[in-house]
């Protein structure tokens, strides 16, 4: 029998933060394949400049300013934790071991927390306003024919068939293609603190007191948001090559105000994310998985996204 000590205490707050950490860096993420990570200073950032795309110029005596549209969208950093308990009899027992799965577990669940929010976020685009003020799938947003957001505005879509979408909004599986070419990608997760682990191992705190219990937990501040409308496209229909072809030509028919074209859609497997839930993996597969067609000849879609098959979209 071991004597609980602060030696013994101190080792084993030190071996479980190793055990957590390691779980942690190697947990399998996606999220950074479609969300921008921005490092957070305080409760909450506001994105004023969000729906501004800049261009290039002739320069031609002074300079030319161009006023922006402003816009106060602002993603405020939520706090998340996890605890477990470690009895004391099993330190005295020598039975610690027992709750090194536990402590990968946490750190699994640490590192893929980005997922779970960035690709729960993508799910309820169809509900949650992004920058402009519509929902981050909505058809009508507004593009205005000024650079500074002036203008008589045209309403544009970033949802396949909208009005079937809207009908549809509860009891169909969407799918989405995403650009994620540029420096910005359409979403963005905010991190303001990592995550840690904690504890509490003194004998005078009153849970381990009156429990005979320690306290291991992760405490972990960051939030997801949605970055450019433009980059992405939902659609509800059947996921097929004539689908997969309008949300590409939606996709590269976008322009920015002032009437500017944006170039999205055009970076192939590289720059483009078909991102499905596992009902639809192997749909997305034979639209752009495949060289060969069954009935014969090539996919001229072969290759022309990659496949984000996303267990998070099936929560």
């Amino acid at each position: 029998m071991a004597i609980v000590t602060p030696a013994i205490l101190t080792a084993l707050r030190t071996g479980y933060s190793d055990i957590f950490e390691r779980a942690r860096s190697k947990a399998p993420s996606q999220w950074s394949d479609i969300a921008t990570r921005v490092n957070s200073g305080s409760a909450g950032n506001t994105y004023g400049w969000l729906g501004q795309y800049p261009k290039l110029s002739e320069w031609v005596g002074d300079r030319t300013i161009k006023s922006m549209a402003a816009h106060g969208y602002s993603i405020t950093n939520g706090l998340y934790e996890s605890t477990v308990s470690v009895r004391r009899t099993d330190i005295e027992d020598d039975n610690v071991g027992v709750y090194n799965p536990l402590m990968q577990e946490m750190g699994y669940a640490a590192g893929t927390h980005p997922d779970e929010l960035v690709f729960a976020l993508l799910n309820k685009g169809r509900e949650t306003d992004c920058y402009d003020g519509k929902k981050f799938f909505a058809a009508d947003h507004p593009v205005y024919p000024n650079v500074d957001g002036t203008g008589s505005k045209t309403d544009v879509s970033n949802l396949l068939r909208p009005a079937a979408v809207e009908s549809q909004i509860t009891d169909k599986t969407a799918w989405y293609l995403l650009d994620v070419s540029r420096p910005l990608k359409p979403l963005i997760f905010q991190e303001r603190t990592a995550p840690e682990l904690q504890a509490i191992t003194d004998t005078r705190q009153d849970h381990v007191f009156t429990r005979d219990e320690y306290l291991f937990g992760v405490r972990y501040r960051c939030a997801a948001g949605f970055g450019f409308w433009q980059q992405a496209v939902c659609c509800t229909d059947d996921l097929n090559a004539d689908n997969f072809e309008l949300a590409l030509l939606t996709l590269q028919g976008f322009k920015a105000d002032g009437g500017r074209p944006l170039g999205l859609g055009r970076g192939g497997k590289a720059g483009l994310r078909l991102v499905v839930p596992g009902s639809l993996y192997s749909a997305a597969l034979d639209v752009v998985g495949v060289q060969l067609l069954s009935g014969g000849g090539t996919n001229k879609w072969y290759d022309a996204a990659t496949v984000i098959n996303c267990a998070w979209l099936d929560a």
